[in-house]
C-alpha cells in the first residue's frame, strides 16, 4: 500500500509506528486518511512480526479533528452520504479499540474532536505537557456521536456531560485527572518515556496480552454472573495449556528466560 497520509515501520522487535503524516494541516483527517487508517490497521492486526502498535504524530500537534474541507463537503451531501461516511469513521475506531495487541497513543500538542477517539481506543495514552484536548463539535453544530462510546468510557458519564456540551479546551493534567490519560511527561521526554514502556511491553508473553485485551472487553461493565464466572475460568484454563502459557510457567518455575525474550548477552 501507498501511504499518502501516515507513515508506518516496524522494528526488528515487532513495534508497529503508525505516524499520522499531515503536519501542513495538523494532522486533520478527512475520509481518505480514514479509508488509510483503516487498511493500516488490518495490514498490521495480520502481521504475525508485530508485537504492539505506536500511534504518533509528526509535526506540532497530535491531530486537530476534521479536516475543514471534508466537514464542508460532507454537509452538502445527503443522510446516507452521511451515514457511510461516520460509519467509516466508527469501523476505524472499533479496529483500534479492539487491535489484537497492545496500543500505545503518544500526544503532542493539540488533539482535537475525533482525535480524542484515537487516544480514548488505545490502551495507553501518555502526552507531553504541553498537550491540549478539546470535545469541540458543539462549536460547529455538531456532537461527538461516533467516538462517545470510547471517551465516555475514557472519561465517565459525569465528565462528558461537561465536555461534550461545553467544548471546553483542558489540558494534559486535567486529561489525566479525567482518566483520558495515564501519564504526563515533559516535551523532551516524551519519547523516553515511550521507549520504556514499550520496553516493558515486550516482556511480556504476546498471546498473554492479547488475551488479557479480549479479557478486558468480555468482561468490562457485566454484572458477576455465572456467565462472567464461567468465561474467567475458562480463560484461565485456556492460557494455562497455551504453548505461551506452558513456556512462561516452565520458564519462571525453571528461572530461565521464556522463549519470547531474546538471551542475555551473556547467555549467548
Amino acid at each position: 500500500m501507498n501511504q499518502v497520509y501516515t507513515q508506518v515501520s516496524i522494528d526488528q522487535r515487532g513495534v508497529a509506528s503508525l505516524t499520522l503524516n499531515r503536519p501542513e494541516v495538523h494532522n486533520a483527517f478527512d475520509d481518505l486518511m480514514i479509508a488509510e487508517l483503516i487498511q493500516v490497521l488490518d495490514q498490521l492486526a495480520a502481521n504475525p512480526d508485530v508485537r504492539l502498535l505506536l500511534l504518533n504524530a509528526n509535526g506540532k500537534n497530535f491531530s486537530a479533528g476534521a479536516d475543514l474541507n471534508w466537514m464542508r463537503s460532507m454537509a452538502e451531501k445527503n443522510y446516507q452520504q452521511n451515514l457511510d461516511d461516520a460509519n467509516e469513521l466508527a469501523l476505524l475506531m472499533h479496529k483500534l479499540d479492539k487491535f489484537p495487541k497492545p496500543t500505545l497513543a503518544m500526544v503532542q500538542g493539540a488533539a482535537f474532536g475525533g482525535a480524542v477517539g484515537l487516544v480514548a481506543c488505545c490502551d495507553i495514552a501518555i502526552a507531553s505537557d504541553n498537550a491540549s484536548f478539546c470535545l469541540s463539535e458543539v462549536k460547529i453544530g455538531l456532537i461527538p456521536a461516533v467516538i462517545s462510546p470510547y471517551v465516555m468510557r475514557a472519561l465517565g458519564e459525569r465528565q462528558s456531560r461537561r465536555y461534550f456540551l461545553t467544548a471546553e479546551r483542558f489540558s494534559a493534567d486535567t486529561a489525566i485527572a479525567l482518566g483520558l490519560l495515564h501519564e504526563v511527561i515533559s516535551a523532551d521526554e516524551l519519547q523516553q518515556k515511550a521507549d520504556a514502556l514499550i520496553d516493558s511491553l515486550l516482556q511480556n508473553s504476546p498471546a498473554a496480552m492479547s488475551a488479557a485485551k479480549a479479557l478486558i472487553h468480555n468482561i468490562y461493565n457485566r454484572k458477576i454472573s455465572n456467565n462472567v464466572v464461567a468465561h474467567t475460568t475458562q480463560a484461565i484454563a485456556e492460557i494455562r495449556v497455551s504453548d505461551e502459557g506452558q513456556e512462561g510457567l516452565g520458564a519462571f518455575l525453571e528461572k530461565r528466560r521464556p522463549n519470547w525474550l531474546p538471551p542475555k548477552p551473556q547467555d549467548n
